[in-house]
Order: structure tokens, then sequence, then C-alpha cells
């Protein structure tokens, strides 16, 4: 839960030339982080739990440059006296490094995709991009004004979606508290955000990860033939289980004979004809029945006459035909022309 509570913190007030400032509690850790480097910092680190990472690298990657003065000042307060080689500069590419001197790369990645955001977006930019039903489902567990607060701060129109997405005694609470909401203090903001960044989007891009075998799977779509079946025959003797969910997950050519009524009409509207002779040509009985009683009699006849007149083919020109016949339905799939069934499973897939 957000809370709307303001803790305030110590801060500690640095004197001297126009370019000190005062610190906030995040920033002195991550200074006295950066300033202890890679060997010595590691330790500390190690003892800090995923947000309180989290909170440091952003302070780290947004300090700015730390003047000698606000540095000493700063190092007296945990130690006697402390040497440095010169000021320091706070950036995502010095928090990056530390980062990765006790951390594993993937985690370091999610960390800083995080911090940098896509393209250098902002949290509230990036909500933008989240569907209205998800942040619905997400804000009504909020307090009616966190939630006026972030529809306060996205785009109108999909606030407007997100509003309406939301129980209704909820929303009109929160249509009034956004009709009297005051400026809201920069630290609130401040919490909101990073609560939002930790509690939702990072679970939001968990669920977002691609499954290795979903990912595999494709890949293993666009072998050929022959290669796709030395992959799949090596992978079955390493680990079966393996093996049967790649090729449970596969949509392949024989799968063209499971596309419903609509489906393979669409698709048939865009395949090229020399394609759909030779891709049929080496197809199994079920699925030329299948093509052919899609199509007009006329059509189909005219189909059937000319891959009797191809004679013999070489089996690698029908691959590559039937290669191309599945990437044409996959197309569509993705453009929501048509919907394609998974192999062995009843579950369909919109692409």
């Amino acid at each position: 839960m957000i809370s709307q509570s303001n803790n305030g913190g110590g801060k500690l007030q640095v004197g001297g030339s126009a370019e000190e400032r005062v610190l906030r509690g995040d920033e002195k850790a991550a200074v006295l982080l950066l300033a202890l480097g890679p060997d010595y910092g590691r330790p500390i680190f190690q003892e800090l739990d995923e947000i309180e990472i989290r909170q440091l690298s952003r302070a780290m990657s947004r300090l700015g440059p730390i003047t000698q003065k606000m540095l000493d000042d700063l190092m007296v307060e945990f130690v006697t006296t402390i040497s440095s080689n010169g000021s320091l500069a706070g950036n995502t590419d010095s928090t990056e490094r530390l980062l990765l001197s006790f951390l594993p790369q993937d985690r370091v990645n999610a960390i800083m995709e995080e911090i940098r955001g896509p393209a250098g977006r902002n949290m509230w930019e990036k909500l933008a991009n989240v569907q209205a039903d998800v942040l619905a489902a997400y804000l009504k567990n909020e307090y009616p004004q966190t939630i006026a607060v972030v529809l306060s701060k996205i785009d109108t129109a999909h606030a407007s979606q997100v509003l309406a997405a939301l129980p209704e005694e909820l929303a009109m609470d929160v249509v009034q508290r956004m009709l009297g909401l005051d400026p809201v203090q920069k630290e609130i903001l401040e919490k909101i955000e990073m609560t939002l960044r930790t509690e939702f989007m990072s679970t939001l891009n968990h669920a977002k990860r691609r499954d290795s075998h979903e990912q595999m799977a494709e890949i293993f779509n666009s072998f050929d033939r022959q290669t796709e079946a030395r992959f799949i025959t090596n992978l079955e003797e390493m680990n079966r289980e393996d093996a049967e969910r790649i090729k449970a997950l596969m949509f392949t050519f024989e799968d063209l004979g499971r596309l419903d009524a609509s489906a393979i009409q669409t698709l048939l509207s865009r395949l090229d004809k020399r394609d759909l002779a030779l891709g049929l040509k080496g197809a199994s009985d079920g699925v030329k029945e299948f093509f052919f009683n899609n199509m007009s009699g006329r059509a189909a006849k005219m189909l059937q006459d000319e891959m009797g007149d191809m004679g013999p083919v070489r089996l690698k020109d029908v691959d590559e035909a039937q290669t191309r016949m599945v990437a044409t339905a996959k197309d569509l799939a993705a453009k929501g022309e048509i919907i394609i069934l998974k192999t062995k499973s009843d579950d369909q897939m919109v692409a």
C-alpha cells in the first residue's frame, strides 16, 4: 500500500560554495558507497535487500557532481579522516559498474532498466503504456487520494479509461479528490513513484518476461525441417521433458490444419499460389484435404492440377514453401487478423 505520510528524515547541511547543497539520507548513502568503491562497498551492498539496493542505485544515478567539500563533510560523519582523489559524479555508468562488482548481470540489467526507463522516460510516461484495466486492477487496492494523484499525473485520455475501469463508488471518490487536489509535496510524489516502480512495474515486467521454452520454440520454428528434426532429436536425448514442452509450444506446418474456417479463408487469400502448391505437394493427406475442403471445387481442382504438373520437387523447396506459409499465418496472427492454436493444447493463442 502506498503511504501518504512524509517521514522527512535527517539532512546534512553542507556549507560552502554555491555548488554545495543539502544531501538527503539516500544521497548520503549513495555518495558514501561511490566513494568506497567496489572493494569496500560490496560488503555493505550485500547486506541490503532488493528495495534498498534499488533506492540507492536510483539515488546514485541522480546525484550529479559532488564537491570535495561536500564529500569531506559527509565522511566526517562516518570516519575520522578519509583521503580522496577529487570530486565524484554520480551517474548511470558509475552506478552500473559498482553494481556489476557484486551482483549478477541479469539483476543489474533489471535495476538499470528501471533507472533509465525505456528511452529515458519517467514513471508517468511508462504508465501510459500499461493497459487501463491492468492499472485499474492495481490501483483499486490503493487509497483514493493516491489514485487521484496518479491519475492527475498521467495522460487525460488514459486516466479516463482507468477511471472508468474502477469500481463505481471508488471512482466517484477519486473524482471528488481530484477536484480538490492540492499541489503534492515532492517527497510524497517521489514515494508514490518509488512504490509504483518497485511494487507494480517490477511485477509487471516479471510477468511479461518471456518463458525460455517459448523463446526456444520460436527459434525452432525458424529452422528448416531437417535442422528442426535434428535439434529436437538431440534435445529429446538430453532432456525429454524440455523437448516435449518446446514441441507443444511450436506452431508448425501441420498446425495449419487446425485453423478455423474463418482463419483458413483469410490465410488462403494471402498465400502465394506457388508456395501453396509447393507446400501442399509435401503435406500429409490430412492437411491436403483440409485445404481442399476449404476452397471452392474449381479452385481445389486447379490447385491439384498445378501440383500434378510440378512433377518431382526437391524436399528443400517444399520445406521452404511450408516455412513461408507458416510465417504468413503467424504474421496474420500478430496483426490480430486470425487466431492460431498451439500444437498440443486446446488453449488459444491470440498474438
